[in-house]
């Protein structure tokens, strides 16, 4: 206002913060709950007492450097109604009933179908690098699917602009589907790193059991958005 001499920029200026603060809460959301998921998947291979942990540290590191996809939520653009919201009490907390149950409920889902396909290709008589591979791949593709729940903490993004409204996030799923081939099938990486060349078949059940988090998650929006509505 004291540069332009428009007070317009105000409102500028609130839409500004109030989506640098929604960006903030995204990438929160994203990576507590892989992060999340990653550690409660090493605590059941001890819990249960197995022999070969799912993953190695080695692996986990090379997940690790993977959630930087959530880089890719800073560039998110404002959300529909922003400025028709209220404002936020200051004093309220980041962590909020909803992060905190949306971050357990993420984390399960994601230690379910990993530890169960991790167990599953070990049933059926596959190599601990090949069943290894299978979880790296099954947590990541997990990841890929949060991406885009994580777009919106509570609208809905089965539809076009939720899907393909920020072109970073469809950047960093295409670099993430580069890396994890390159991570699967290269041999070099598979000396670094311990794995195995998958099947056709294999990606397919890792994609059926990883898309799951996408379709439970935007059930629990539609299920917390109307319990807010009563």
């Amino acid at each position: 206002v004291l540069t332009d001499d428009n007070f317009a920029t105000i409102v500028n200026a609130i839409k500004e913060g109030r989506t640098v603060y929604d960006n903030l809460r995204k990438a929160i959301l994203f990576i507590l709950p892989t992060n999340g998921g990653e550690a409660l998947v090493m605590l059941g291979a001890i819990l249960l007492g197995f022999e070969h942990f799912p993953l190695t540290p080695v692996q986990i590191l090379w997940v690790n450097m993977i959630t930087a996809a959530t880089l890719a939520l800073a560039f998110e653009p404002p959300e529909r109604g922003i400025m028709r919201r209220p404002p936020r009490d200051p004093g309220e907390p980041v962590l909020s009933r909803l992060f905190l149950w949306r971050i357990l409920f993420v984390s399960v889902i994601l230690v379910i179908g990993t530890f169960g396909l991790f167990v599953w290709q070990l049933e059926n008589g596959a190599g601990i690098a090949y069943a290894r591979t299978v979880a790296v791949n099954t947590l990541v593709v997990f990841e890929i699917f949060y991406l885009f729940n994580s777009r919106f903490i509570l609208e809905p993004v089965l539809n076009r602009h939720g899907l393909f409204g920020n072109r970073y996030v469809l950047l960093a799923v295409g670099l993430l589907v580069i890396f994890q081939l390159g991570f699967t099938y290269i041999p070099t990486m598979q000396s670094l790193f311990g794995t195995a060349a998958l099947d056709l078949e294999t990606w397919a059940v890792i994609l059926l059991v990883a898309s799951s988090v996408l379709w439970l998650v935007e059930l629990e929006k539609v299920a917390v958005t109307n319990g807010l509505k009563r």
